[in-house]
Formats: C-alpha cells, sequence, structure tokens
C-alpha cells in the first residue's frame, strides 16, 4: 500500500497525509500489507486506511530504537542537543499549528478551535518544558564514608521504550509520552490508537524536519490485540508506557511481567468526585464541574462525572448546572464555534446511551439530555447528560462512563461527603468547592486521588505531576516526576585508599580487624 494518501481538510482544502509506518526516520508500508480504517466521528463515514504493524515491523522499529540509542542518542549525546532538538520540534508545531489542530480535529471529532487552542497548544509547551528540563538531571553525592571512598549516583536513561497512546487526546499524549522519554536520552516505538492516529504520523515528518536522529522516534500504528501486544511483550523494549482503560492496563501490567519485567508506566480510568459545599458559590462551581464533564464530550480519563453537593444548595446547583448543559456549543467539528463534538465512534456512543438508559432504570432522575443529539445526521453525538438522585449501587455511578453525562447526589456532612467520594475502585482526580479554607485543607487531604482541584476543575501544566491512586494507574507524567519515570538510578562508589574495608555494625574496619 502508499505510505500517504489524500483528504480533502476543512481550511486547507486537497492535503496528503501519512497513513504508513514510521520506522528510522523512513516511512514505509507493514510487513505483511496488513491495514485498518478509520472513521470519521461526524459523519459516520470511512476516513482513513492505515498500515497495520505486525510483529515483525514492531521487532524492526525496536531494532532501529536500540541502535540509536547506542549510537546517536542516549548517552551518546550532550543533554543540551537533546534539548535544542525538542525546542526545534515545538517551533514546527507551533509553525504548523492551524494545521495540526485540523487534522486533529477530523480524526477525533473535536472542535477545530479546541483541538488548535488547547491540544496543539498545551502540545506545544509540554515539548518545551521538557526541552528546558533536559540538562537538569542531577545526580547526588553521598559523603558518609570520610576520605576511605567517594559515592555519587547518574540518573541515566531506561534505554528503548514502548509507549501506547488513547484516542481522547491523541496529540497531547503523544507529547506527554514522547517529550520526557526523549529529553532524558530514551528511544521510543510507539503505537498511536487505531482509532485516531493521523496527527502521531504528521508530526514525524517534523521529526525529520527537526534533525532527529534516525531510530529516536518510530510510530507503529495497529491495533491493541497484535501491535500493542507486541510492544508490552518485547524482550528488547526496557518499559513501557500506557494511557487507557484499567482492563486494557492489567493486560500490558501482566504482558510486561511476563516477558522481561519490564518498567511500566499506566494513566487508567477515573471516575472523579466532585463535592460542591454549601459555603461554595454555586455559579463559579458549576462553570468549573460543566467544564470538566463536556469538555472534549466527557471522553475524558479524568473527567468530574460524580457530583456530591451539600443539601442547602442542591437543587440550586443543578439548576446552574442544567443551564450550562444546554449552552454547550454543539455542532460541526470544523466549525470555530463548536466545543461539543461527536463521541469517537458508533460503539462508545451506544456504550454511553446504555449507561444512560440504566440509570434511568434504576430510578435516577434526568435532569436535561438523555439523547442522541436531534442534528446527528450518521454521526456520535450525544446529548450533555445531568442524571440526578442517584444512589451508590448504580451501574452508572459505579463505572466509567466516559461520555457527557454527569450523575449527582446530594449529602450532609462532611463526613458523608468524603465517604461518597472514596468510595470507588478508582483515584485519578477529584475537586472540593468551598469558600471555608479549613474545610478545603481538610478535604483535599483527605480525598483520595492523584490530582485535587480546589475551587477549579480540569486545569493541568507540564510541571506539574498527573496520575492516579488505586486502580487509576501507576506512576506519574509530566513534571519532573515524569522525567524521573524515564531514568534510571546508579549508585557508583570510588575507593579513595589502597586499603580494602568492610562495614561493620557500628564502624568501617580493614578486613585484617575483622
Amino acid at each position: 500500500m502508499t505510505t500517504h494518501q489524500e483528504i480533502d481538510l476543512p481550511a486547507f482544502g486537497k492535503t496528503t497525509v501519512p497513513t504508513g509506518l514510521f520506522i528510522d526516520n523512513q516511512w514505509v508500508s507493514s510487513s505483511d500489507t496488513k491495514t485498518f480504517s478509520t472513521v470519521n466521528p461526524a459523519t459516520g463515514e470511512h476516513f482513513l486506511d492505515f498500515a497495520h504493524a505486525s510483529t515483525d515491523d514492531v521487532d524492526k522499529a525496536v531494532i532501529a530504537a536500540r541502535q540509536a540509542f547506542k549510537t546517536s542518542w542516549g548517552m551518546n549525546i550532550a543533554s543540551t542537543d537533546r534539548a535544542g532538538l525538542l525546542f526545534k520540534l515545538a517551533d514546527l508545531m507551533e509553525r504548523d499549528a492551524a494545521k495540526i489542530g485540523a487534522l486533529e480535529s477530523i480524526d477525533s471529532g473535536k472542535g477545530v478551535r479546541i483541538a488548535r487552542d488547547c491540544d496543539v497548544a498545551d502540545s506545544i509547551a509540554c515539548m518545551r518544558y521538557y526541552a528546558g528540563l533536559a540538562d537538569k538531571l542531577h545526580g547526588q553525592t553521598i559523603n558518609h564514608f570520610g576520605k576511605e571512598k567517594f559515592v555519587y549516583t547518574l540518573h541515566q536513561p531506561i534505554g528503548v521504550c514502548g509507549q501506547i497512546i488513547p484516542w481522547n487526546y491523541p496529540l497531547m499524549m503523544w507529547a506527554w509520552k514522547v517529550a520526557p522519554a526523549v529529553a532524558a536520552g530514551c528511544c521510543v516505538v510507539i503505537k498511536p490508537s487505531e482509532l485516531t492516529p493521523l496527527s502521531a504520523l504528521y508530526l514525524c515528518d517534523l521529526v525529520i524536519e527537526a534533525g532527529f536522529p534516525p531510530g529516536v522516534i518510530n510510530v507503529v500504528p495497529g491495533l491493541g490485540a497484535t501491535t500493542g501486544d507486541a510492544i508490552a511483550r518485547h524482550m528488547d523494549i526496557d518499559k513501557v508506557a500506557f494511557t487507557g482503560s484499567v482492563p486494557t492496563g492489567r493486560r500490558i501490567a501482566i504482558a510486561a511481567a511476563e516477558s522481561n519485567l519490564k518498567k511500566v508506566t499506566l494513566e487508567l480510568g477515573g471516575k472523579s468526585p466532585m463535592l460542591v459545599f454549601d459555603s461554595a458559590d454555586v455559579e463559579e462551581a458549576a462553570s468549573w464541574v460543566a467544564m470538566g464533564i463536556w469538555f472534549n464530550s466527557g471522553q475524558d480519563c479524568c473527567a468530574s462525572s460524580r457530583v456530591y453537593v451539600q443539601e442547602g444548595v442542591y437543587e440550586k446547583f443543578l439548576e446552574a448546572l442544567k443551564a450550562k448543559a444546554e449552552a454547550c456549543a454543539i455542532g460541526n467539528p470544523a466549525e470555530e464555534a463548536t466545543s461539543f463534538g461527536p463521541l469517537i465512534s458508533q460503539a462508545q456512543r451506544d456504550k454511553v446511551l446504555t449507561y444512560i438508559e440504566s440509570g434511568r432504570t434504576a430510578g435516577a432522575r434526568v435532569v436535561t439530555g438523555g439523547q442522541k443529539w436531534p442534528k446527528s445526521g450518521g454521526g456520535f453525538w450525544v446529548e450533555p447528560t445531568i442524571l440526578a438522585d442517584v444512589s451508590p449501587d448504580m451501574k452508572a455511578v459505579k463505572e466509567e462512563i466516559f461520555g457527557p453525562v454527569i450523575v449527582a447526589a446530594k449529602f450532609r456532612t462532611e463526613d458523608e461527603a468524603l465517604e461518597l467520594a472514596n468510595n470507588t475502585e478508582y483515584g485519578l482526580a477529584a475537586a472540593v468547592f468551598t469558600n471555608d479554607a479549613r474545610q478545603a485543607t481538610r478535604v483535599t487531604a483527605a480525598l483520595d486521588a492523584g490530582t485535587v482541584w480546589c475551587n477549579q476543575y480540569a486545569l493541568l501544566h507540564p510541571g506539574v505531576p498527573f496520575g492516579g491512586f488505586k486502580q487509576s494507574g501507576i506512576g506519574r507524567e509530566l513534571g519532573t516526576y515524569g522525567l524521573e519515570a524515564y531514568t534510571q538510578v546508579k549508585a557508583v562508589h570510588q575507593n579513595l585508599t589502597q586499603t580494602m574495608y568492610v562495614y561493620t555494625a557500628r564502624s568501617w574496619n580493614t578486613i585484617a580487624d575483622v
């Protein structure tokens, strides 16, 4: 098959885009010529056919990455040079921001303004953050030994890293994975989601233009059960990083353990609770919660999907939130005004509608929404939906819906609110809305979540770590923690004498004294 195809890109006209595999800075077809198809979520129509990376193709990508790690990357290049290439890549992304945003929009269904001004901009910021951090990996000196020896630590790149990214933020997750790994000196083999591989592949041409050596960044699109499994089980991949669902994360952890016990970072699902107390500014809280659940049409691992409101402001809050839902700018992703696009697929839309019906059947009150958007046509929209008066045993309350559905219930006391919030297998994010400073301090400390917002929601920064408690994941991305995840620590002992010493319970002694 060809490695490039032509599409009609809104605002850009006829555009040629990559659809092959990117290995060793070359565009190639899959070794067995197999392909997979994607669908435009706004129309339900066939979009593009992409090369499907086989196990042999993954092998080739890993070989290229290992060769680069041994010869042109890793410990063979100054960290300032790695930084320079990342800065150059970020500049090229900024140059092409409008086009990248349009590609992300048509591929994933996001409103083009959101894709360009949020996803692309945040991805560029992430690249620049890690470019600036690349030459700041410092070890320690450990001076416990007097004149006998000198001990220090080195933070060195892990090696070849497999990275598997999701469909809800294809571009941002590419940046979150690639930037820290490459900054640390690792080489990568990336599998984008089979639903949204386009932006990850487009960036590869910018990788070449920026001047990255062959083999440092390789992109192998394919299905999770084949290409993803080959990455997770590969004996020459030193670490795998995955963002996605808990069941898939479990399978990746098992595959990593059953192969070469490679290191694993997992950023998994969530069912994030929002606690709104009587003292909160109701309109402000409703605005933050609305953004948290209806941004990206609810397809967000830290979506504000559970809301618990103190009984004194419960109905007032629901009315404010209902107004926010009905004001969402639903429409064609290619239009600048659109902020609420379709879900990614028919299967995802139908799954979300099934959750809504399960809540309705179990006794939840539908405050607004609950149906397909009337103007969906062949696309996969679901209306912004509020299910109120829910109980903890409802399926829609316990399980991650990954759509524009919020469940709400009232509480009386702070202790009851915390019990409701922490009654979940997830622990990715949470929030508290209160104007009582002491209460804010107590509650943020007591919530079981890797990220807790106070009187805001959903705002992230590349310098702040992100990850989950419980079944929401292992490890952290972003910040200095995200860079450390791609390094390993080596302790170096330098003997400063010609005498052999051993350490007994209380002191150093020569071999002759022991």
